[in-house]
């Protein structure tokens, strides 16, 4: 590979590039071996994970990989603080084509629960940006339930099975 790579002008990364035992059966075999559960990966701002259906077949298991949620959460809170003293209207409007935007991005099957996370933290920290601007009136929990369910969207899939979107079976 390196060789390929080479013609290209191209190389690998010592320390990013390694050979693990990934797929149906390194499950199994590493269990026979004693070695435990497969190695993840990260690729494209995901984890990839040895993961089963309901039916117990493989399948591959997408996650939000966990430093990039965090990155981004932190990058809103800055932002957050930085519009802190906009009308409430144009903090949600933001917070929505960011939500919007990760939900688009990271929305693959069972990756649901990471984007529900997103999307409770962001509503959080709104919360958190809001509560500071020194209001005479204490924000409540349940106003900031009602600006969170009228400015942020729903998480939901975006993106459908590999198998049918490629539409094959192997």
């Amino acid at each position: 590979m390196r060789e390929r790579f080479a013609r290209f002008g191209l190389a690998l990364h010592p320390d990013k590039t390694r050979i693990l035992e990934f797929g149906r059966f390194a499950r199994e075999s590493r269990r026979r071996r004693g070695q435990g559960k497969p190695e993840t990966f990260n690729f494209l701002g995901f984890t990839h994970i040895c993961g089963r259906t309901r039916e117990g077949k493989f399948t591959v298991l997408r996650k939000t990989m966990r430093t990039r949620l965090q990155a981004k959460l932190k990058e809103v809170y800055q932002e957050l603080k930085r519009r802190m003293h906009d009308p409430v209207p144009e903090q949600g409007a933001y917070l929505r084509s960011v939500v919007r935007g990760h939900i688009r991005y990271y929305g693959v099957p069972m990756n649901g629960p990471s984007l529900a996370v997103f999307r409770k933290e962001v509503g959080r920290l709104w919360w958190k940006a809001l509560r500071r601007r020194g209001q005479k009136h204490p924000l409540t929990r349940d106003r900031v339930e009602r600006l969170v369910d009228r400015w942020l969207p729903l998480v939901r899939v975006c993106h459908p099975y590999p198998l049918v979107r490629i539409g094959v079976m192997t």
